[in-house]
């Protein structure tokens, strides 16, 4: 785009100048169609839970009810002996759909009409970016609370100095502190996942970084969804995540489960764009929403760690 700067030189008359006339008042602005795009966290809350129960909710308030597998007793036997049986429970967890966001822009007709940029598609990226995010903020808070915080695995009154001094306890070795307490539980080796904030990795980098080095991650790097690496580590898939809530006396938090401790389900209720009554222009407008529930909390360690 291009436009005349202001000036009493300038001849726009159809007589030629008396001199040839310089290209001093034509002003090149060029702008660009390619939006800088805001710094976003990664999410990691649908790769950590269950999310089997995603399609069966459709509005605000609903639930779902997850039936617990019946627990049989096993007892001995001796020839001829009468036998009893095990009543069948029907055990319920309820998933509630208590969460709900939403998003509202205008567009007016002007900046549609006239506009370089699609900002329409641009700010709905947006927000479903913001929607994605608070998602995943309200899902690790309530692992969060669901987790069992075990002896050994940090208090929120004596959190676990991290580090690798005579008193300090090495990063890598609480992630085996964490997997022996799934053992314990019983939890499959498989999907298991670890979450914790960019601090944690720091140290855990400068101990092995040779652990989270392009070589080991077979030349990917950092991928999506917050996963730090693309190999396993004490058979934990590794995340990385801001959204992790923050504490007045630990640096942080780190979180460690199987992928069926907690299930979630979210939904797009609507989505519409209608006229706004007091101006030129549409609203565009979204909600979204979901809940989460934590199915088996021993299948769930937190530490809260402190780092000198």
């Amino acid at each position: 785009m291009a436009h005349f700067a202001g000036g009493s030189t300038t001849n726009f008359g159809g007589n030629s100048p008396s001199a040839p006339q310089a290209n001093q008042f034509w002003v090149p602005e060029i702008y660009s169609k390619k939006v800088q795009i805001a710094l976003r966290k990664a999410a990691t809350a649908e790769a950590i839970c269950n999310t089997d129960y995603m399609g069966e909710i459709k509005n605000f308030g609903d639930t779902v009810n997850i039936v617990q597998e019946p627990q049989i007793t096993v007892s001995d036997y001796t020839r001829g002996a009468s036998t009893s049986s095990t009543a069948l429970t029907d055990n319920e967890l309820v998933l509630v759909v208590d969460q709900a966001k939403y998003f509202q822009f205008q567009l007016d007709d002007i900046e549609k009409r006239f506009s370089h940029v699609n900002f329409q598609s641009v700010a709905s990226d947006n927000a479903a970016y913001k929607l994605k995010d608070a998602l995943d903020t309200n899902v690790l808070a309530a692992i969060s609370a669901g987790a069992t915080v075990t002896t050994g695995m940090g208090t929120t009154g004596t959190p676990i100095d991290i580090g690798f001094g005579s008193s300090e306890v090495d990063p890598l070795n609480q992630m085996s502190l964490a997997s022996k307490e799934l053992d314990d539980a019983n939890c499959p080796e498989e999907g298991r996942w670890f979450v914790a904030g960019p601090d944690f990795y720091e140290v855990l980098g400068s101990s092995s970084s040779k652990l989270l080095s392009v070589d080991y991650n077979a030349g990917q790097g950092s991928i999506r969804n917050g996963l730090v690496s693309s190999g396993k580590l004490r058979g934990f898939d590794m995340y990385k995540s801001n959204n992790i809530a923050a504490t007045s006396n630990a640096a942080g938090k780190c979180l460690a489960g199987h992928i069926s401790s907690t299930a979630t389900a979210n939904t797009i209720l609507s989505t519409e764009v209608l006229r706004d009554p007091t101006s030129f222009g549409d609203i565009v407008r979204g909600l979204h929403v979901f809940g989460a529930k934590v199915l088996r909390d021993e299948a769930l360690v937190g530490a809260f760690y402190g780092i000198d």
